[in-house]
């Protein structure tokens, strides 16, 4: 389940982003972190089984559209279905307001979860 990201998950969604290759260096990361707390526009949660395992961050641009721009699940729980979960739950969120859309960085992923959504008959 995605729950919304709070100060006192800070470690653990920065743990989480350093996988992706953008998010590497410490100062880039906090960076992003200080942006998702401070920005009304940018939005991160994270998934939660028994542990926080993932997590996913959109910005809202232009009153249009919600672009997600991270997405990471922790490598033990890869290829389990839950980045795409997490995709399907912000699409739940806000594909009434917005247009839920991927930036450079996650477009190729989000467009493999549509192209199964779609084998899946789970048009949005």
């Amino acid at each position: 389940m995605l729950i919304r990201y709070k100060k006192n998950h800070e470690k653990i969604a920065m743990g989480l982003l350093s996988f992706m290759p953008e998010e590497k260096d410490v100062k880039k990361l906090q960076q992003t972190i200080k942006e998702y707390e401070a920005n009304q526009d940018w939005h991160l949660f994270l998934w939660k089984e028994e542990d926080v395992i993932g997590t996913i961050g959109i910005r809202i641009e232009d009153g249009i559209n919600a672009v997600i721009q991270h997405i990471s699940v922790n490598p033990s729980h890869r290829d389990s279905g839950v980045g795409q979960q997490m995709v399907q739950e912000i699409r739940q969120m806000y594909g009434d307001k917005y247009a839920v859309c991927a930036d450079d960085v996650t477009q190729h992923f989000f467009n493999k979860c549509s192209d199964t959504d779609q084998q899946n008959g789970k048009d949005d």
